[in-house]
């Protein structure tokens, strides 16, 4: 496929990395580029190791998306550093390279080669124009290391070296002096002298104690070395910690009025013994569990094939570990000038044996169809990345310490501990400051490149395709007995870019099937955890016991969210933290019951109309092929293309099935948790990415809280409610209708409990099949019980916000009519804005066929509420008139009887009526968004981002910048990797438009966070997905008030005010006496705060439906 142009790229990037390693720059390589002009500037080689990485990767980046184009323009490589660069010190180009440096200094010092570390820094330190990149960061790195030797000597050259450059030394760059003073026990007159000159520089000996963070026994060394001249110098005590002044939360945070921390079902021994076992897990950094599938008798053929695979396996892991240990051989012979063996510290940072066992994991993971060469490097580079930070951690004593915090923390949560009047963070951040000594737990960031992940992850694939080799007659005997690869590396077309894929050679695919294998392996952190997570106390420290995870998930390469947390005064971010720590401190179990039924429907063929995907196996059968293949037609062709696309679509499915069922099955008979994150807006999400509570249907039914609680005198009520919503009948109808209809059919709920696959199936008519036969078993169970007040329910029950985006909207702009049709208003029955929307767009058709118009006539009959929902939710959320058409045309084609031909035609009619309606009926809804789409207009035409700070004080940027293409140069295939990063201008189509859906999604995660924070006081198990909320049955009308009071309390905050002030402040600059023209426009548009309605937002408070 395409072999003519992948030898000729092949060729040409072996020649370039030739060149490259000559130190020339003469090779033309052909790559997709914008920036053409830039491209053909024939620039000198620089001779540092980090070379490649300023050739081919100035960027960060924001999609994995790697590509390369069929049509290709010229570029001569490598290219240097542009010296504009390097003086805007402020650019994401500058950082990352920045970045890059620190990377490698750091992986010198992990190896403790002192030398390499030294004479890197002397190579960028020698010359003017590299000079530039260096910080006072990269030069402490270079003394620590020096410092663990003892060597003061060396510690005095890099003084001298770093103010001849024009930097200053900061508190970091004394510490490791003094610790180097510590360790030698040296002199007095020598600490003497290191400690005047550090107070001539303006700092105090108590602020490297405070300031600094330290690993191993570097904080004991420099206490050693001060108390050889005051020996009776004390620890300063820790700061006092702060309290967050949100005008929402000042009563939470009130010291007078907190209760104890709500206790786990666990004593604190249980929970020792459940860290021990996620700790075990982590330090593994994966997870080999059992798969549901069933498994097919163990034929001759089987046991033959699996015997097979072993074998294979054995002779791969030798071979790889040859070429590994090959190309890091010809690496260190590699002159260090010449920049190719810029991967060579990246490769000793573990054991041969464990970069081995890492590469053969992508064998066990990659399907049939092949998977990006992008994707595939940048989760091999991560690996690597996670394995180096656990060794990081246990080298440092990191470990040691989160241990004995970790021991002592979980009396805060154990049932047979002394109540604490501390949250989760207030209680970790005590204990830490109690323990005094040993390392920070916190790390100075220490994260790679996204480049540099690419690149490494690169490497290891190249090693991995070239050594995995199977005889080409392993399976027919009559052929040669030739070794070919089991890997190969093939071209395909997404849309108009050309795409890199690694795909097994279908022999090996083969004997994998006919092996049946049962067994799955999942990085550790996929799973859920098996303790409570480390609470969040920082945006760097958090979640896992291990696992690097970082508090905000954003795009790749992207570094602008992170600097604005750093920059964010951590008092602020205090709510957010806390809010996180509650959602993760939520135990669960399996609902075992229906797990196996999924379980028995899925190793039985699966079931479409259940979600339950099919196998492979029956998938449709492509045409069988002529003997010439150029005799294929052109629809033989479609045919073929459409049954290829139909079984990797099926694959695709059914292996994402397959892990989450699987993880659930793994966990089923424990207890676990899933810590949070949140992205970019704010919004929360579970860690674990395979098996959580946001998961489908299927997934959210097997879920129950670990936690149980008596019914009460209305929970069973509550749960007959709530299986009547799962079912999307009586939507209409008021809640007591919806009890008396669950009441009526009791007989049907009762059977779908006993008999689920062999009754009369009720439960399969639901909009959510299998919740709602989860909660005909639980009501089937407390009402047979002696006392169903007295059951004792884990059962988690919903409450869902009624198109909730138009309900902030409403809110914002005291919108009557429009908080009439989003229940913000007290009704006796709930108003359903999709079915008024349906109703008006239906009598605009009436009008319309009266008078003639075709598509009116088409139409008749066909205006449904289901026809228009979609559209209706997701033009609060910026969806554009295209993008509303698409919709209505999808649901359009779900309607048998639609005349095909009409679809453009009556989808193009239907959106400009919705858009029409939805205009007329949220009048100030409509006045709002423009408002906000405006300013970010003018915004991002100021050549700026949008920013904005929530009502709970978390800072918020939007990433969208004009993409560019970044190369990176590999012996297998040149990378175009799509960047977009702060360095270019900002994208202002996708920044007017993303502005009001950002801002109304970060509305609703504060909205979340509050009721979150506020049940928590109250004693409650709450959880929700966005705007669904979850808790027990017996607490729901606690949790519903509270859900009230939070959003009259977040609405009658100045929401449109203070982001007009803010923005203000930010881009219009109100000290200047002169403007620009675009900024008085800028002015004058934040100024004009749209104005508001009449609603009164207490009447939330008595609306029954506005979460219902």
């Amino acid at each position: 496929m395409y072999v003519r142009q992948l030898k000729v790229e092949r060729k040409l990037s072996i020649a370039a990395s030739r060149l490259a390693l000559d130190g020339q720059a003469k090779a033309k390589m052909k790559v997709k580029t914008k920036a053409k002009a830039k491209s053909k500037k024939n620039l000198k080689s620089l001779k540092a190791t980090v070379t490649p990485m300023w050739s081919q990767s100035p960027a960060g980046l924001s999609h994995a998306y790697a590509h390369s184009k069929p049509r290709m323009a010229e570029m001569k490589a490598p290219r240097k550093v542009p010296q504009k660069m390097l003086e805007d010190k402020d650019s994401n180009q500058y950082k990352i390279l920045q970045q890059t440096i620190l990377s490698n200094l750091e992986c010198f010092q992990f190896l403790q080669q002192p030398e390499e570390a030294e004479s890197f820094l002397l190579l960028h330190h020698n010359s003017p124009v590299k000079r530039k990149l260096l910080n006072v960061a990269a030069y402490n790195i270079v003394m620590r290391s020096w410092a663990k030797k003892g060597c003061l000597h060396r510690i005095n050259q890099l003084f001298s070296m770093l103010q001849s450059v024009g930097l200053r030394p900061d508190l970091d760059s004394y510490a490791a002096e003094l610790e180097c003073l510590g360790r030698d026990e040296s002199s007095t007159k020598a600490v003497q002298r290191c400690v005047q000159r550090l107070k001539n520089d303006g700092f105090h000996v108590d602020d490297l104690f405070q300031k600094c963070l330290f690993e191993e026994d570097e904080k004991e060394k420099v206490l050693r070395a001060i108390r050889m001249i005051q020996p009776n110098y004390q620890l300063p005590p820790p700061p006092s910690p702060e309290t967050c002044q949100s005008a929402l939360l000042r009563d939470f945070y009130s010291r007078e009025k907190i209760p104890s921390y709500p206790k786990l079902d666990f004593s604190a021994q249980e929970l020792r013994e459940r860290f021990q076992q996620q700790l075990k897990m982590e330090l593994n950094n994966a997870i080999t569990i059992e798969s549901v599938e069933a498994t097919k008798p163990l034929t001759p053929q089987a046991i033959k094939a699996r015997k097979l695979l072993a074998t294979l396996r054995s002779q791969w892991h030798k071979s790889v570990l040859q070429s590994l240990q090959k190309s890091k051989h010809n690496m260190s012979k590699v002159n260090t000038m010449s920049g190719y063996n810029i991967l060579y510290p990246y490769l000793c940072l573990l054991p041969d044996e464990e970069y081995v066992g890492i590469m053969l994991q992508v064998l066990d993971t990659l399907s049939p169809q092949g998977e990006s060469l992008a994707i595939l490097a940048k989760e091999l580079g991560s690996k690597i990345y996670n394995r180096y930070i656990t060794q990081r951690k246990l080298r440092s004593r990191q470990l040691e310490k989160v241990q004995e915090v970790y021991e002592d923390y979980i009396h805060l949560l154990a049932k047979d501990s002394q109540p604490n009047e501390y949250l989760p963070r207030e209680y970790w951040e005590k204990l830490v400051a109690e323990a005094g000594f040993g390392p920070s737990l916190n790390f100075k960031d220490c994260s790679w490149p996204y480049m540099l992940l690419l690149r490494l992850g690169m490497h290891l694939l190249e090693i991995l395709v070239q050594a995995v080799k199977v005889p080409r007659n392993i399976l027919n005997p009559r052929l040669e007995s030739k070794l070919i690869p089991v890997l190969y590396h093939v071209y395909s077309f997404r849309s108009s870019w050309q795409v890199g894929l690694i795909k097994p050679h279908p022999i090996f695919s083969q004997i994998v099937s006919d092996a049946s294998e049962t067994m799955l392996t999942f990085n550790s952190f996929v799973m859920p955890m098996l303790c409570p997570p480390v609470p969040w106390t920082s945006p760097h420290f958090g979640a896992f016991v291990l696992n690097d995870t970082k508090l905000m998930r954003y795009v790749d390469g992207a570094i602008q969210h992170q600097v604005l947390l750093e920059q964010c005064p951590q008092v602020n971010l205090h709510p957010v933290l806390d809010a996180l720590n509650q959602l993760g401190n939520c135990a669960w179990k399996i609902n075992q019951p229906v797990l196996d039924i999924i379980i028995s429907i899925f190793n039985d063929k699966g079931n479409e109309k259940l979600d339950i995907p099919p196998p492979i196996s029956e998938a449709p059968r492509p045409p069988v092929a002529p003997s010439n293949s150029s005799a294929w037609n052109k629809s033989q062709k479609h045919e073929l293309l459409l049954c290829k696309k139909k079984a990797a679509e099926m694959h695709s499915l059914r292996m994402d099935a397959l892990y989450k069922l699987s993880i659930a099955n793994y966990v089923r008979d424990k207890v676990f948790w899933f810590p949070h994150s949140i992205d970019f807006r704010g919004r929360t999400y579970p860690c674990p990415p395979y098996f959580n509570h946001l998961g489908n249907d299927v997934t959210r039914a097997i879920l129950l809280f670990a936690e149980g609680r008596p019914l009460g005198p209305k929970g069973l009520d509550w749960l007959k409610i709530h299986l009547i919503n799962l079912t999307g009948l009586k939507k209409k109808n008021a809640l007591q209708e919806r009890l008396e209809y669950a009441n009526e059919i009791m007989e049907e709920i009762l059977d779908s409990a006993d008999h689920p696959l062999t009754g009369r199936k009720w439960w399969m008519k639901a909009d959510e099949p299998w919740q709602a036969l989860a909660c005909c078993m639980e009501i089937a169970k407390a009402s047979r019980s002696p006392d169903p007040a007295a059951y004792v329910s884990h059962f988690p029950v919903h409450q869902d916000g009624s198109c909730n985006g138009l309900q902030h909207y409403a809110a914002l702009g005291r919108d009557l009519i429009g908080a009439v049709s989003v229940n913000l208003m007290p009704c006796n029955v709930p108003q359903d804005v999709y079915s008024v929307v349906a109703q008006q767009v239906e009598e605009f058709r009436k009008k319309d066929a009266q008078q003639g118009v075709k598509i009116a006539q088409v139409l008749q009959g066909f205006i449904s509420r289901k026809v228009v929902k979609q559209t209706v939710m997701t033009v609060v959320y910026g969806v554009t008139r295209y993008g509303g058409r698409l919709q209505m045309e999808k649901r359009l084609k779900e309607i048998d009887d639609f005349p095909e031909e009409y679809l453009w035609d009556a989808s193009h009619y239907l959106v400009k009526q919705v858009f029409s309606v939805i205009k007329e009926m949220f009048s100030a809804t409509r006045d709002i968004q423009n408002w906000l789409t405006e300013s970010a207009k003018l915004i991002a035409q100021s050549g700026q981002t949008v920013e904005w700070v929530t009502p709970l004080g978390l800072p918020i940027v939007q990433p969208y910048y004009r993409a560019r293409s970044t190369v990176l140069n590999c012996n297998m295939q040149n990378l175009s990797v799509k960047s977009s990063n702060s360095d270019q201008k900002p994208d202002t189509v996708k920044q007017k438009n993303a502005f009001p859906p950002n801002f109304i999604h970060s509305l609703d995660s504060t909205h979340m966070m509050l009721t979150a924070l506020h049940c928590l006081r109250q004693g409650l198990t709450f959880v929700s997905v966005h705007d669904c909320y979850w808790t027990h049955a017996l607490t729901v009308d606690v949790m519903n008030q509270i859900c009230r009071q939070q959003f009259v309390a977040l609405h009658s905050e100045k929401i449109l005010q203070d982001l007009s002030e803010f923005m203000l402040k930010k881009y219009c600059s109100p000290g200047r006496e002169t403007k620009a023209l675009w900024q008085k426009k800028l002015m004058e548009q934040l100024s004009n705060v749209p104005k508001t309605g009449d609603f009164n937002l207490k009447k939330v408070m008595e609306s029954t439906y506005f979460f219902s």
